[in-house]
């Protein structure tokens, strides 16, 4: 059995991390005049990637259920950076679409990541961030 440290216990320092880096994303978002949350940021990320796409491909990219998910979303049309429309071919199915506003965001939002990124990864060798690529990517395989 592996023995951690107290002050290295693992859901602490892993929520430590978490909270830190949504922090940032935050603060730096907000003095860029970018008002999202990290996890608005998610969804749109997405969305630039591969733009109307439904709502349950969304919910597995982000890991978020549909309630979180459909949450999310409202709150992002409602700033006018998402639309829903029907799929032609399933009017059932909503296609999550960016809007003009939310596809501007894009490339501004993106060099803040990209800073943020640099930022906390200074100082991680390339060695160091596979390890811990690996690493956590067991750990999160064994939550499933």
């Amino acid at each position: 059995m592996i023995q951690l440290q107290n002050d290295e216990v693992f859901n602490i320092l892993v929520g430590k991390i978490s909270t830190a880096i949504n922090r940032t994303f935050l603060r730096t978002f907000s003095n860029e005049g970018i008002e999202i949350t990290t996890e608005q940021w998610s969804v749109l990320a997405c969305l630039w990637n591969k733009d109307k796409v439904t709502q349950q491909t969304l919910c597995t990219l982000t890991a978020k259920d549909k309630p979180s998910m459909t949450r999310l979303i409202d709150k992002l049309e409602k700033r006018n950076l998402v639309t829903r429309v029907s799929d032609h071919s399933d009017r059932r199915i909503n296609l999550i679409h960016l809007t003009e506003a939310g596809a501007a965001l894009e490339q501004k939002a993106s060099e803040l990541v990209h800073r943020i990124a640099e930022k906390t990864l200074n100082g991680i060798t390339e060695e160091e961030l596979n390890m811990s690529r690996i690493f956590l990517k067991k750990v999160l395989a064994n939550l499933k």
